[in-house]
């Protein structure tokens, strides 16, 4: 077995052929470097002294025209070549840096491999620092060592990625190409780390559940289904880590708990949904919903100022959006009622609901239940109005089998869902802790699973005897993470802040050259 790749005149050939002119140039400087005895995959280290933004940082004041009196080491991928080499621009992950090569003072052999550069190669660089006279921090260069050869090029200068599937596919070109995907991306991150800083500050304790399940539990949604072998027996992709975290507070383990982490559910692709998604999930013992809502603008809050630098305003889609606490609360049937005059505290029954949204022109099914249309007509009459952070409060019982009954109106779960943009960011309650009540909820949620609704929550006993062994009064929140990623970048489809998103298959996606020029598959 070789240890370096072993190019031929004829592999180029064929590269040209298949890939173009611009991946054959590429594998000819390979080539160029391998029969100049060089293995451009061979470094194993490179010891940096500086990232590109450090030395940004540290010589902001360095005049124009002048030496900073060291030398640096940077790593990076190189982004410009100008003027046969003697220009190129270094980009690390933290910014950008000017090289310079004075190519009077290389020896013919030290010029030609300069020269041999390409956009996109990793190299490490030595030299002096220094400010151009245009003002421009730059390395002198004294070496430059190839770290790894780029053989598939960069997107183009101007226009970068412009198919946004494409962008999404190529992930790892957009974040090196694209400063709007590098900084989405980041401000992800530091949503995460906020929301992990909130929560640890007031006492909670951070826990990690299973992903594979035994029952498809927490939340009303379809699946994913894989096999345990060993076991014999189906498990499920987590939908909702909710079940397992109500077990660590009857547990007495903590009195605050949180888990950030992905969720799977097994349905349709938009630009609000992606079948595997982030989640924070929050329980606190003896406290209700109206505290949740508290503690959902407490961790937002706090994401938003950390993104945006202390502005608790942000701009979505041409339209400012205000974080600043306390946030509208506002019952789903007022809402309701608010936008069109239809008053469901006054419709006992679901055949008089189902006629108040007939006369709406909204359809139900025949089975519908009195929740399940006030919840209908909310979604076609009202949600996409909500565009100011609102806590829709009071949600039908019917459609919320977690949750504890107001004791006014069990017609209404003490229960709220978070908006934004017409869009729900968060939901919570104060949580079920009944056992009799909790398992005749589960077997409403079985009957509806009979009559076709596949994303019913299945009965689970196991967790009806956590709520006989005891639950304390608790209240239970999750926010969507990814979807207030999007808010906060203005980002248009959810696969923009995920990093690697759930993309269909291309039967002709393009193959590597190693694998064309190996065969492989042939």
């Amino acid at each position: 077995m070789t240890t370096e790749p072993q190019i031929t005149e004829q592999d180029i050939q064929r590269v040209e052929e298949q890939f173009g002119t611009v991946h054959a140039a590429l594998l000819t400087n390979l080539k160029a470097w391998l029969d100049d005895g060089v293995n451009p995959y061979a470094v194993t280290k490179f010891d940096r002294s500086h990232t590109a933004a450090e030395l940004q940082e540290q010589f902001k004041d360095l005049p124009d025209g002048e030496f900073a009196g060291i030398d640096a080491q940077v790593a990076g991928r190189l982004m410009a070549i100008r003027n046969s080499g003697m220009f190129m621009v270094l980009q690390d992950a933290s910014s950008r840096i000017q090289v310079f090569n004075y190519l009077k003072e290389l020896s013919d052999e030290q010029k030609t491999r300069v020269q041999r550069f390409d956009i996109g190669d990793i190299v490490g660089v030595s030299g002096a620092v220094r400010r151009t006279p245009r003002g421009e921090l730059t390395i002198n260069a004294t070496s430059i060592e190839l770290i790894s050869k780029c053989l598939d090029p960069l997107p183009e200068k101007y226009h970068g990625i412009s198919d946004p599937e494409l962008e999404a596919r190529e992930r790892h070109k957009s974040i090196v190409s694209d400063e709007v995907v590098r900084s989405r991306l980041i401000a992800r991150s530091k949503i995460i780390s906020s929301m992990r800083r909130t929560l640890d500050d007031q006492g909670y304790l951070e826990v990690e559940t299973s992903f594979l399940h035994p029952i498809a539990g927490g939340a009303n949604a379809k699946p994913f289904v894989t096999h345990h072998n060993s076991l014999d027996m189906d498990l499920f992709l987590r939908i909702a880590p909710e079940l397992y975290l109500k077990r660590v507070i009857a547990s007495g383990l903590t009195d605050k708990v949180y888990e950030i982490g992905k969720n799977f559910r097994n349905e349709g692709l938009s630009f609000k949904h992606n079948p595997e998604f982030t989640s924070l999930e929050v329980y606190v013992a003896y406290v209700d919903y109206e505290e949740m809502m508290r503690i959902v603008e407490d961790v937002i809050v706090n994401a938003v100022t950390n993104v945006t630098g202390g502005d608790t305003e942000v701009e979505y889609e041409e339209t400012r959006i205000n974080f600043q606490r306390p946030w509208k609360r506002m019952s789903m049937d007022g809402l309701v009622l608010e936008k069109t005059g239809v008053d469901f505290k006054e419709l006992k029954t679901a055949d008089e609901a189902r006629a108040a949204a007939e006369k709406l022109g909204i359809e139900v099914p025949k089975d519908a239940s009195w929740g399940k249309i006030l919840e209908a007509v909310f979604e076609e009459e009202v949600e996409s109005s909500l565009d100011q952070p609102i806590h829709v409060t009071d949600l039908p019982t019917d459609i919320s089998p977690l949750s504890k009954p107001r004791g006014d109106d069990p017609r209404f779960a003490e229960r709220f869902e978070s908006y934004i943009f017409g869009r729900e960011i968060a939901n919570a309650f104060s949580e079920l802790n009944d056992p009799f009540l909790q398992n005749q909820f589960f077997q409403d949620q079985a009957k509806m699973r009979q009559k076709g609704d596949e994303e019913a929550s299945e009965p689970d006993d196991d967790y009806v005897r956590v709520l006989e062994f005891g639950l304390p009064a608790a209240g239970g929140l999750g926010i969507g993470i990814d979807r207030l990623a999007m808010f906060l970048t203005d980002a248009h489809h959810i696969r923009q802040v995920v990093l690697f998103p759930v993309m269909r298959h291309r039967p002709d996606a393009p193959r590597s050259i190693s694998s064309t020029l190996n065969g492989d598959g042939e």
